[in-house]
């Protein structure tokens, strides 16, 4: 019983000194587990803490101006008349022998050979001054480029398309068509292609007044986002001195012509003018006080005052019957048309025809001078029925012929809905200007 008893001491003083280590392990962990709760791991800090950088106010690099295309310095010339491409790499000091390689390209090199004056090409260089690359327009939508890498000429190209955009348009004389024209965000490119419409009805030098209207709807082209160019009217009306008149338009099989609300094409036998509107120094009469003879005497004509050299019409198809220099004419050209009508055309500076040669209507036949009597630069225009001295603004003309029997009515389809439009065009520009109007004679 005892000896039981101690043994059952012992083994308790053993297990009071194995405590120890215990203890000293518990308390070590104890300390990992109170710094860690203290100190946030890494994944923690990434987590939750706010991270706030300095951003630049330019970025470190932009694309945009760094491409190829816009590193590039070209050197761009205006091509003139009389130049060709060699006498360009010649004063550029470019070699007959690159010239001759690039020509030899392929077939679209060749193109390069076809520049005409006032087409622009252009060249870059690299740092030691040699030839890099060269670009040309070879049409409105395509653009060729030669380039040299490695000791090899390449050429690409690169194609442009265009857009084409409707737009509407109108406005009221107060001065003169090209200024209304501007009002109304025409370029004078279509100021003048609206006047060539009706120019076998108005004589736009002598007839246009203050107050008469026109409505268009033609294109704009566009290519690359940018304006390129005016398209075609597509319709057209213009009142002058209350008359009124429309045009459409239309492909009748054997190309583009503007035709009327009945369908009668635009052209007519004679031009109301020969020459494009510009301005006017005396009209038809035939009593007018002669500025170089200081006397009375018959003005059987219309003198058109222009610049020297502004090219001068037919104003309808014939023969030239006479085509000389005279004293009181100066050079002068007379033609002969059908029904009995001759027209003549006084004090060009040149004459583009001779005796004989057939014309058609809208051909150059001269340019305006001040050859013979004349007190300035000026063409001098007379209109003969059956040898009679009529005045070409009020002379009848013959009517124009009408389309086929067989297209009238995809005219008379295709056209009304763009003569409705033509109509609203006019009815809201005068809705919108005559309050106006209104207020300000109030």
């Amino acid at each position: 019983m005892f000896k039981n008893s101690k043994k059952s001491f012992v083994d308790f003083s053993t297990f009071r000194f194995a405590k120890k280590p215990f203890l000293a392990i518990f308390a070590f962990v104890v300390l990992i587990l109170l710094f860690a709760f203290a100190n946030p791991n890494s994944n923690t800090i990434v987590k939750h803490r706010k991270m706030q950088l300095a951003i630049p106010s330019d970025p470190l690099l932009n694309f945009t101006a760094n491409t190829v295309e816009r590193q590039i310095q070209w050197k761009t010339l205006t091509i003139k008349k009389g130049q060709t491409l060699s006498s360009i790499f010649d004063d550029l000091n470019l070699s007959q022998t690159l010239l001759y390689k690039i020509i030899h390209i392929d077939k679209n090199a060749k193109l390069l050979t076809k520049i005409y004056p006032g087409a622009n090409i252009s060249f870059s260089f690299n740092e030691d001054g040699k030839f890099s690359q060269l670009k040309y327009k070879i049409s409105e939508a395509q653009e060729l480029f030669v380039i040299q890498s490695e000791q090899k000429l390449s050429i690409k190209i690169i194609q442009h398309p265009t857009e084409t955009q409707v737009q509407t348009a109108n406005g009221t004389i107060t001065g003169s068509l090209f200024n209304a024209g501007k009002k109304s965000g025409l370029t004078d490119a279509m100021v003048m292609k609206l006047a060539n419409i009706f120019a076998w009805d108005i004589d736009f030098v002598l007839d246009i007044r203050q107050g008469d209207t026109f409505s268009l709807i033609y294109e704009k082209i566009y290519q690359d986002g940018e304006f390129l160019r005016d398209g075609k009217i597509i319709a057209a009306s213009f009142t002058n001195q209350g008359d009124a008149y429309k045009a459409v338009s239309f492909d009748d099989g054997n190309g583009m012509s503007y035709y009327n609300p009945e369908g009668r094409n635009m052209k007519k036998a004679f031009l109301r003018a020969p020459l494009n509107f510009s301005y006017i120094s005396s009209n038809f009469n035939p009593k007018r006080f002669h500025p170089v003879l200081k006397r009375v005497k018959a003005h059987r004509g219309i003198d058109y005052k222009a610049p020297r050299g502004t090219p001068v019409f037919a104003a309808g198809n014939g023969v030239v019957t006479r085509s000389a220099y005279s004293k009181y004419n100066g050079n002068h050209v007379f033609i002969k048309h059908p029904s009995g009508i001759v027209t003549k055309y006084l004090h060009f500076t040149k004459r583009k025809v001779k005796k004989g040669q057939k014309v058609a209507q809208g051909q150059t036949i001269g340019t305006v001078g001040s050859t013979g009597l004349a007190s300035g630069a000026h063409l001098h225009y007379e209109f003969l029925l059956n040898g009679v001295h009529r005045n070409p603004r009020t002379v009848k003309l013959p009517k124009a012929s009408p389309l086929a029997k067989s297209k009238i009515q995809s005219f008379l389809h295709y056209s009304k809905p763009l003569l409705s439009q033509l109509d609203s065009i006019s009815v809201n520009y005068i809705a919108i200007t005559k309050p106006a109007a209104n207020k300000k004679e109030s």
